[in-house]
């Protein structure tokens, strides 16, 4: 994260702060992977294509949540003891993010969690290509995407993880991003939107409202979704979340290959189920 403020772990780490929607999010990731512990048991072992996770905006692993001073574990490392809470720990972890620091504090609190961890500092893009060819493509993987804006949220993530046969993927897309800054996005030459979902300028109809805009920019991203091949897109299954003034902030999105995996996405965000507008 570029202009990334760190603050002190209090565990000889850096750390950063959040909001308190941060908290919701990582125990809808960590519902999960406890009710898919089952289903990943199978694929944990020697001789076994093994069950991955992966983490490409990883931040530092452990943040301050700024309304109420609470001390909360980052994505991986919740991820990470959520699956040894369940008895069946992920083969492997792969984390990555975009500043370096960030990167060393989460590999080292996951180090001392005694996580397998592979670590990388880069774009999630590149991060996805090299972890993609990392994990056995017939392993059951799950996949966190948590970019810090629209523009962060490359398709090119999505297809260079569908190349696993069964890659579960939990995505951030930011509801703010596209409400407040529709306008800009549409008429920029370098638009947020064609990294997120390339063709949309051939594909949207510009002359539409904004409401009509929006919708059909998720439509058509869910469409190329399916069309990857990896898994189809759990439409009812989406997670609102939300700021204190109930504003959308960003929807967690879900995308599976097998309905076993959609059951545990639906009970894991059971309630306060949201549209993305």
């Amino acid at each position: 994260m570029a202009n990334t403020k760190f603050i002190d772990g209090g565990d000889g780490l850096l750390a950063t702060d959040v909001g308190h929607w941060a908290i919701e999010k990582h125990d809808i990731l960590r519902t999960y992977v406890e009710l898919s512990s089952g289903a990943r048991r199978r694929f944990i072992g020697d001789g076994n294509a093994g069950a991955c996770y992966i983490d490409l905006f990883c931040s530092t692993g452990k943040s301050l949540v700024r309304e109420t001073g609470q001390w909360v574990d980052g994505s991986a490392v919740a991820a990470w003891n959520a699956s040894k809470k369940s008895g069946t720990p992920f083969s492997r972890i792969f984390i990555s993010d975009t500043c370096q620091k960030s990167v060393e504090a989460c590999e080292a609190r996951l180090k001392r969690l005694d996580a397998p961890v592979t670590a990388l500092c880069n774009s999630a893009a590149v991060a996805a290509e090299y972890f993609s060819s990392e994990v056995n493509p017939y392993g059951l993987h799950v996949a966190f995407i948590d970019p810090y804006n629209l523009a962060s949220c490359s398709f090119n993530i999505i297809r260079s993880l569908s190349h696993a046969k069964r890659m579960d993927i939990i995505a951030h897309i930011s509801a703010g991003d596209i409400n407040r800054n529709l306008d800009r996005h549409l008429t920029a030459d370098e638009s947020a939107f064609d990294n997120f979902v390339p063709g949309w300028r051939e594909n949207i109809d510009l002359n539409a409202n904004s409401l009509q805009i929006r919708c059909a920019l998720i439509e058509f991203w869910k469409d190329q979704v399916a069309a990857l091949g990896a898994g189809k897109w759990a439409a009812a299954r989406q997670k609102l979340i939300t700021g204190g003034n109930n504003q959308p902030l960003y929807w967690l999105a879900f995308i599976g290959g097998h309905k076993l995996a959609e059951k545990f996405w639906e009970v894991a965000t059971r309630s306060n189920q949201g549209d993305l507008f």
